[in-house]
């Protein structure tokens, strides 16, 4: 106890402790405490002063600031009140120290209480006015979109802050329209978030609703935007829980906001067993896929962290990051192409692991089709048969297979490719060797050469935006969701299966580009949007099954199996293995042989 201040709150509560007793007494006896019981009173604090305060130590009530006080200190106090309230009781009646009243045992611990905790936040109140008191005059007024929780933590963050100010709240609630949170009023009807702006002259308006469906929050920044506001937004739930708010993460509401899914839920323990304390490999480790599995498998401390990836500089930066993120984590960085049978073979005599996660690919429908048509096919299937061999001969006990949508009823060569790739896993699966898991989910929010990223570089240009079809729809989750699914069903698989993840409602690009339009603060006649046509390969639609599959329901809501009826003879392995060997083929021989090994496939 070297810090002045901590002495200082220590002599404030001791004479909380003695003030505390008197005032029991003195209600006891209505103000008129007979003499043979002031004796008792003074005497007896010569036990009762040296007791509490050493629980107060022993609960440690001096740790925090009394300018931070809060609800866990509060809780603290109390308990440290209340278990010296017992313990004197108990030695009055067991020690029989003093004739004190037994209301007088009941008083003290609640006027204690009351004293204690209403002097530190009656310190933090006035401390706050005084340093964060003047900011209204020094920021900008904002509109707070919601009056729950969430609300009330982000007005007493912008309380402090010298940026906003917050002059009313917008709800749809109608139990709080006309009410007032931390003496602000609260208005109702968010479509009504214009006449509010007006009133108060506001430019800016933040959404305070992380626990909102995506929908409701999808037609509040339309409001809030089509009144010509800047809609801003706090961080996530999951970061108000783990105390992570403050202005500094307030920002413009991106897209992703809008389409956010309900979160995951995982099964901590399955993939404790799954990833704890073993050698995990994840090829493709730099994409946007393999990156966020190795973020989230960091997270469950796996024995070694093996990555895979033919990019050099992708490596480099998931490994820096990873330095950063899990400093302690023991990590191996290889570069090389899963085509290689020998680095391959190398890499997991190596390693060996026991988990892989499959994520290295060619994704770009277009890019695939003609000239890199053959690079496809060889590194999404042929890759992935190199690389589940090896699993094979390594003993690795399970391998997990990143597949796309687009191999359903594929129209182009990388869904075909990928599809293929599935039927390669399928076919080897053996009993008591290597567990083969396919994970097949379609578009993930952000990612590499996704949608998205064209369309806000699009807008930065000042337009025009280009989407390809006015009815073109494709199904989103994002990319945190959609690896943590993979890990589930990862854990799940017990080999042969294609688990097919839920992706919601398919979202028409018309109006994610409509979407990304508004929340830049432009509109459709400031930046126009153009219709290019269907690139090569694309489909109006993508399917997470196909029309002869059936699914079969999993434990985990998300997560469905599909039933595959066709199997991989002996014979149409043998012939696809040597259609794979040659390192060159023209696009027009390429997709006629997927025709007849991929026989859904359409492409041509």
């Amino acid at each position: 106890m070297t810090n002045p201040r901590t002495y200082a709150a220590f002599f404030h509560d001791l004479v909380a402790v003695a003030l505390a007793w008197a005032l029991a007494f003195l209600l006891r006896f209505n103000f008129d405490i007979p003499p043979e019981f002031v004796g008792v009173a003074q005497h007896s604090l010569l036990w009762v002063m040296p007791l509490l305060g050493s629980l107060f130590f022993a609960f440690g009530l001096y740790r925090g600031l009394w300018r931070f006080a809060s609800l866990s200190d509060l809780q603290h106090l109390v308990a440290a009140v209340v278990v010296g309230g017992l313990l004197m009781t108990a030695a009055v009646v067991f020690l029989g120290l003093g004739p004190i009243p037994r209301s007088v045992l009941i008083l003290h611990p609640l006027l204690l209480a009351l004293m204690m905790g209403g002097s530190r936040f009656a310190y933090r109140s006035w401390k706050e006015h005084r340093i964060y008191g003047p900011a209204k005059m020094r920021g900008q007024p904002v509109l707070v979109l919601g009056a729950g929780e969430a609300a009330d933590s982000l007005l007493r963050e912008l309380h402090r802050s010298g940026l906003w100010y917050a002059v009313a709240l917008v709800d749809e609630n109608p139990q709080k329209t006309g009410r007032s949170l931390r003496g602000l009023p609260v208005f109702g009807s968010v479509a009504n978030i214009g006449e509010v702006a007006g009133k108060y002259g506001v430019k800016h308006v933040i959404m305070a609703m992380p626990e909102a469906k995506s929908s409701e929050r999808r037609s509040a920044a339309e409001y809030a935007s089509g009144a010509g506001l800047a809609v801003m937004t706090m961080p996530s739930y999951d970061d108000l829980l783990a105390g992570r708010l403050s202005v500094s993460n307030i920002r413009r509401v991106e897209l992703e906001d809008l389409l956010g899914r309900e979160a995951v839920s995982l099964d901590d323990q399955g993939l404790h067993e799954l990833l704890t304390g073993r050698v995990v490999l994840v090829s493709g480790a730099g994409g946007s896929i393999g990156s966020e599995l190795c973020r989230q498998i960091a997270k469950f401390s796996p024995g070694r962290l093996v990555l895979l990836d033919s990019s050099e500089f992708a490596l480099y930066k998931m490994d820096e990051e990873l330095s950063h993120l899990c400093p302690m984590l023991s990590r191996s960085c290889w570069a090389g192409d899963v085509r290689d049978a020998d680095r391959v073979d190398e890499i997991l005599v190596t390693e060996q692991p026991a988990v892989i996660f499959h994520a290295a690919a060619y994704k770009h429908v277009p890019l695939m089709e003609d000239a890199n048509a053959w690079q496809a096919v060889r590194t999404n299937a042929l890759g992935t048969l190199t690389l589940a061999r090896a699993a094979q001969r390594a003993g690795v006990d399970k391998f997990v297979l990143i597949s796309t949508d687009k191999a359903v009823n594929p129209t182009n060569v990388m869904g075909a490719s990928k599809r293929l790739a599935e039927r390669l896993c399928r076919a080897q699966q053996v009993d008591g060797g290597t567990r083969f898991v396919t994970v097949r989910f379609g578009n993930v929010l952000g990612s590499n050469g996704s949608v998205i990223p064209k369309f806000r570089e699009q807008i930065a240009r000042g337009g025009p935006v280009t989407v390809t079809h006015p009815d073109i729809v494709r199904y989103f989750m994002t990319i945190p969701e959609a690896a943590q699914l993979v890990l589930q069903a990862g854990w799940m698989g017990q080999g042969g299966e294609i688990f097919v993840l839920d992706m919601g409602e398919p979202v028409r690009i018309v109006d994610l580009a409509r979407d990304m339009i508004r929340l830049s603060g432009f509109s459709e006649d400031d930046i126009r949007i153009e219709f290019s046509g269907l690139r090569p390969g694309e489909k109006l639609y993508e399917e997470l099954l196909a029309d002869d599959e059936a699914t079969l329901p999993t434990p985990h809501p998300k997560l469905r199996i599909a039933r595959l009826l066709d199997r991989m003879d002996e014979a149409e392995r043998e012939a696809l293995l040597a259609w794979l060997v040659p390192s060159v083929r023209h696009a027009a021989e390429v997709k006629q042989g997927l025709k007849l090994f991929v026989p859904e496939y359409v492409g041509g």
